[in-house]
Protein backbone atom coordinates (compact mmCIF):
# COMPACT_ATOMS: atom_id res chain seq x y z
CA UNK A 1 0.00 0.00 0.00
CA UNK A 2 2.84 2.39 0.87
CA UNK A 3 4.55 1.62 -2.44
CA UNK A 4 1.33 2.37 -4.33
CA UNK A 5 0.94 5.67 -2.49
CA UNK A 6 4.50 6.68 -3.38
CA UNK A 7 3.95 5.81 -7.05
CA UNK A 8 0.71 7.77 -7.09
CA UNK A 9 2.45 10.77 -5.55
CA UNK A 10 5.22 10.62 -8.16
CA UNK A 11 2.66 10.46 -10.96
CA UNK A 12 0.89 13.48 -9.54
CA UNK A 13 4.18 15.39 -9.51
CA UNK A 14 4.88 14.45 -13.13
CA UNK A 15 1.38 15.46 -14.14
CA UNK A 16 1.31 18.43 -11.83
CA UNK A 17 0.15 20.75 -14.60
CA UNK A 18 -3.31 19.12 -14.48
CA UNK A 19 -3.90 19.97 -10.80
CA UNK A 20 -3.79 23.76 -11.06
CA UNK A 21 -6.31 25.64 -8.95
CA UNK A 22 -6.73 28.26 -11.71
CA UNK A 23 -6.91 28.10 -15.46
CA UNK A 24 -6.73 30.76 -18.15
CA UNK A 25 -9.37 31.30 -20.82
CA UNK A 26 -7.99 33.52 -23.61
CA UNK A 27 -8.67 34.59 -27.18
CA UNK A 28 -7.51 37.19 -29.69
CA UNK A 29 -9.68 39.60 -31.65
CA UNK A 30 -8.52 38.21 -35.00
CA UNK A 31 -6.90 34.84 -35.62
CA UNK A 32 -6.08 35.63 -39.27
CA UNK A 33 -4.55 38.95 -40.28
CA UNK A 34 -4.44 39.62 -44.03
CA UNK A 35 -1.69 41.77 -45.55
CA UNK A 36 -2.76 43.70 -48.63
CA UNK A 37 -0.77 46.21 -50.74
CA UNK A 38 -2.06 49.10 -48.59
CA UNK A 39 -1.44 47.38 -45.24
CA UNK A 40 0.07 49.89 -42.77
CA UNK A 41 -0.08 47.96 -39.52
CA UNK A 42 -2.71 46.73 -37.11
CA UNK A 43 -3.30 46.06 -33.44
CA UNK A 44 -4.87 42.87 -32.19
CA UNK A 45 -6.53 42.60 -28.79
CA UNK A 46 -5.84 39.67 -26.48
CA UNK A 47 -8.47 39.24 -23.79
CA UNK A 48 -9.27 36.59 -21.26
CA UNK A 49 -10.12 35.62 -17.71
CA UNK A 50 -8.75 33.68 -14.77
CA UNK A 51 -11.08 30.82 -13.90
CA UNK A 52 -10.92 29.87 -10.22
CA UNK A 53 -12.18 26.67 -8.59
CA UNK A 54 -12.64 25.24 -5.10
CA UNK A 55 -8.91 24.48 -4.83
CA UNK A 56 -7.96 28.15 -5.26
CA UNK A 57 -6.57 29.56 -1.98
CA UNK A 58 -9.12 31.89 -0.40
CA UNK A 59 -6.51 34.59 0.25
CA UNK A 60 -5.34 34.71 -3.38
CA UNK A 61 -6.91 37.88 -4.74
CA UNK A 62 -4.17 39.45 -6.85
CA UNK A 63 -2.50 38.16 -10.00
CA UNK A 64 0.26 39.15 -12.39
CA UNK A 65 0.19 38.32 -16.09
CA UNK A 66 3.00 38.07 -18.64
CA UNK A 67 2.18 37.76 -22.35
CA UNK A 68 4.86 36.71 -24.85
CA UNK A 69 4.21 36.93 -28.60
CA UNK A 70 6.64 35.04 -30.85
CA UNK A 71 6.72 35.43 -34.63
CA UNK A 72 8.09 32.92 -37.15
CA UNK A 73 11.68 31.90 -36.41
CA UNK A 74 14.57 32.51 -38.80
CA UNK A 75 18.35 32.83 -38.92
CA UNK A 76 19.54 36.47 -38.82
CA UNK A 77 22.87 38.26 -38.93
CA UNK A 78 24.11 41.37 -37.12
CA UNK A 79 27.20 43.05 -38.55
CA UNK A 80 29.69 45.44 -37.02
CA UNK A 81 30.83 48.33 -39.22
CA UNK A 82 33.94 50.45 -38.76
CA UNK A 83 35.22 53.46 -40.63
CA UNK A 84 38.55 52.71 -42.32
CA UNK A 85 40.33 54.87 -44.89
CA UNK A 86 37.25 57.09 -45.11
CA UNK A 87 34.75 54.34 -45.87
CA UNK A 88 32.50 52.14 -43.73
CA UNK A 89 33.21 48.42 -44.01
CA UNK A 90 31.96 45.29 -42.22
CA UNK A 91 34.62 44.10 -39.79
CA UNK A 92 32.77 41.39 -37.86
CA UNK A 93 29.39 39.71 -37.65
CA UNK A 94 27.34 37.39 -35.48
CA UNK A 95 24.70 34.95 -36.68
CA UNK A 96 21.56 34.46 -34.60
CA UNK A 97 20.02 31.03 -35.08
CA UNK A 98 16.27 30.43 -35.32
CA UNK A 99 15.33 33.52 -33.33
CA UNK A 100 11.82 35.07 -33.40
CA UNK A 101 11.29 37.47 -36.30
CA UNK A 102 8.79 39.27 -34.04
CA UNK A 103 9.00 39.30 -30.26
CA UNK A 104 6.83 41.18 -27.78
CA UNK A 105 6.58 40.85 -24.01
CA UNK A 106 3.77 42.52 -22.08
CA UNK A 107 2.85 42.57 -18.40
CA UNK A 108 0.66 44.42 -15.91
CA UNK A 109 3.63 45.78 -13.93
CA UNK A 110 7.47 45.79 -14.09
CA UNK A 111 8.89 42.33 -14.69
CA UNK A 112 11.27 42.50 -11.72
CA UNK A 113 8.27 43.06 -9.42
CA UNK A 114 6.37 40.03 -10.69
CA UNK A 115 8.79 37.25 -9.78
CA UNK A 116 12.35 36.48 -8.71
CA UNK A 117 15.33 36.85 -11.09
CA UNK A 118 15.79 33.08 -11.11
CA UNK A 119 12.21 32.37 -12.20
CA UNK A 120 12.34 35.26 -14.69
CA UNK A 121 15.40 33.71 -16.35
CA UNK A 122 13.86 30.25 -16.37
CA UNK A 123 10.55 31.50 -17.79
CA UNK A 124 12.26 34.01 -20.14
CA UNK A 125 10.46 37.03 -18.69
CA UNK A 126 11.77 40.26 -20.26
CA UNK A 127 13.93 40.83 -23.34
CA UNK A 128 17.14 40.36 -21.36
CA UNK A 129 16.04 36.84 -20.39
CA UNK A 130 14.86 35.62 -23.80
CA UNK A 131 17.17 33.00 -25.30
CA UNK A 132 18.77 34.24 -28.53
CA UNK A 133 21.15 31.53 -29.64
CA UNK A 134 24.22 32.74 -31.55
CA UNK A 135 26.91 31.08 -33.56
CA UNK A 136 30.16 32.10 -31.84
CA UNK A 137 32.99 30.65 -33.91
CA UNK A 138 32.32 26.92 -33.89
CA UNK A 139 30.13 27.06 -30.79
CA UNK A 140 26.46 27.83 -30.20
CA UNK A 141 25.45 29.82 -27.14
CA UNK A 142 23.14 32.41 -25.65
CA UNK A 143 25.48 35.11 -24.39
CA UNK A 144 25.12 37.64 -21.58
CA UNK A 145 22.49 40.40 -22.04
CA UNK A 146 25.09 43.18 -22.41
CA UNK A 147 26.92 41.44 -25.26
CA UNK A 148 27.54 44.07 -27.96
CA UNK A 149 26.09 42.00 -30.82
CA UNK A 150 23.04 40.93 -28.83
CA UNK A 151 22.39 44.51 -27.69
CA UNK A 152 22.74 45.80 -31.26
CA UNK A 153 20.45 43.06 -32.59
CA UNK A 154 17.69 43.88 -30.08
CA UNK A 155 18.11 47.63 -30.61
CA UNK A 156 17.79 47.35 -34.39
CA UNK A 157 14.73 45.08 -34.16
CA UNK A 158 13.18 47.43 -31.58
CA UNK A 159 13.67 50.46 -33.83
CA UNK A 160 11.67 48.69 -36.52
CA UNK A 161 8.88 47.82 -34.09
CA UNK A 162 9.60 44.09 -34.36
CA UNK A 163 10.94 43.63 -30.80
CA UNK A 164 9.29 45.33 -27.86
CA UNK A 165 8.49 45.02 -24.17
CA UNK A 166 5.93 46.96 -22.19
CA UNK A 167 5.44 46.24 -18.46
CA UNK A 168 2.20 48.24 -18.37
CA UNK A 169 0.45 46.91 -21.48
CA UNK A 170 -1.73 44.34 -19.67
CA UNK A 171 -4.79 45.75 -17.93
CA UNK A 172 -6.86 43.89 -15.37
CA UNK A 173 -10.44 45.11 -15.93
CA UNK A 174 -11.52 43.18 -12.83
CA UNK A 175 -9.47 40.97 -10.48
CA UNK A 176 -9.87 38.13 -13.00
CA UNK A 177 -10.60 39.78 -16.39
CA UNK A 178 -7.71 41.16 -18.45
CA UNK A 179 -6.81 42.55 -21.87
CA UNK A 180 -3.78 43.77 -23.81
CA UNK A 181 -3.05 45.04 -27.30
CA UNK A 182 -0.60 43.39 -29.73
CA UNK A 183 0.74 46.01 -32.17
CA UNK A 184 1.78 44.70 -35.57
CA UNK A 185 3.96 47.08 -37.65
CA UNK A 186 3.70 47.55 -41.41
CA UNK A 187 6.67 45.26 -42.11
CA UNK A 188 5.41 42.47 -39.89
CA UNK A 189 6.72 39.03 -41.05
CA UNK A 190 4.31 36.56 -42.62
CA UNK A 191 3.57 33.32 -40.78
CA UNK A 192 2.15 31.82 -37.59
CA UNK A 193 2.52 33.70 -34.31
CA UNK A 194 2.56 31.92 -30.96
CA UNK A 195 1.16 33.66 -27.89
CA UNK A 196 2.14 32.43 -24.42
CA UNK A 197 0.20 33.68 -21.40
CA UNK A 198 1.65 33.06 -17.92
CA UNK A 199 -0.19 33.74 -14.68
CA UNK A 200 1.75 34.55 -11.49
CA UNK A 201 0.66 34.97 -7.89
CA UNK A 202 2.98 36.03 -5.07
CA UNK A 203 5.98 35.57 -7.36
CA UNK A 204 5.16 31.97 -8.32
CA UNK A 205 3.99 30.67 -11.69
CA UNK A 206 0.42 29.50 -11.15
CA UNK A 207 -0.60 28.37 -14.63
CA UNK A 208 -0.07 29.14 -18.31
CA UNK A 209 -1.77 28.67 -21.65
CA UNK A 210 -1.18 29.32 -25.33
CA UNK A 211 -3.02 30.62 -28.36
CA UNK A 212 -1.98 31.66 -31.86
CA UNK A 213 -2.81 33.77 -34.86
CA UNK A 214 -1.66 33.86 -38.48
CA UNK A 215 -0.52 36.64 -40.77
CA UNK A 216 -0.99 35.94 -44.49
CA UNK A 217 -0.62 37.84 -47.76
CA UNK A 218 -3.57 38.14 -50.11
CA UNK A 219 -4.15 39.51 -53.58
CA UNK A 220 -1.26 40.48 -55.85
CA UNK A 221 1.34 40.29 -53.05
CA UNK A 222 0.35 36.69 -52.34
CA UNK A 223 0.60 35.89 -56.07
CA UNK A 224 4.12 37.37 -56.22
CA UNK A 225 5.25 35.59 -53.07
CA UNK A 226 3.85 32.24 -54.23
CA UNK A 227 5.42 32.64 -57.69
CA UNK A 228 8.82 33.47 -56.21
CA UNK A 229 8.66 30.44 -53.92
CA UNK A 230 7.26 27.85 -56.32
CA UNK A 231 8.70 29.04 -59.65
CA UNK A 232 11.90 30.80 -58.69
CA UNK A 233 13.64 30.51 -62.09
CA UNK A 234 10.68 31.85 -64.08
CA UNK A 235 10.09 34.57 -61.48
CA UNK A 236 13.74 35.65 -61.84
CA UNK A 237 13.47 35.82 -65.64
CA UNK A 238 10.26 37.87 -65.50
CA UNK A 239 11.76 40.23 -62.94
CA UNK A 240 14.88 40.75 -65.05
CA UNK A 241 12.77 41.34 -68.18
CA UNK A 242 10.62 43.90 -66.37
CA UNK A 243 13.72 45.71 -65.11
CA UNK A 244 15.18 45.87 -68.62
CA UNK A 245 11.88 47.06 -70.05
CA UNK A 246 11.52 49.79 -67.42
CA UNK A 247 15.11 50.92 -68.02
CA UNK A 248 14.61 51.02 -71.78
CA UNK A 249 11.31 52.91 -71.42
CA UNK A 250 12.90 55.45 -69.11
CA UNK A 251 15.75 56.05 -71.56
CA UNK A 252 13.20 56.75 -74.33
CA UNK A 253 11.05 59.06 -72.20
CA UNK A 254 13.92 61.11 -70.80
CA UNK A 255 16.11 61.07 -73.90
CA UNK A 256 17.41 64.49 -74.91
CA UNK A 257 17.34 64.99 -78.68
Amino acid sequence: MIARAIIAALLMLQLGGTAWAERLIVSVSNHRVTVTPNYSGEELVLFGSVERDAATPANRNAYDLVVTVLGPRADMVTRRKERKFGIWINTDYRQFLQVPSYLALFANRPFDQITSPEIARRQQIGLNNVLLTQRVGTDYADVVPDDAFRSAFIRLRTQRGLYREDPSAVTFLTPTLFRTGIPLPAEVPIGTYEVEIKLFANGALVTKTETAFEIVKVGFEQFVATSARQNGFIYGLVTAALALTCGWSASIVFRKD
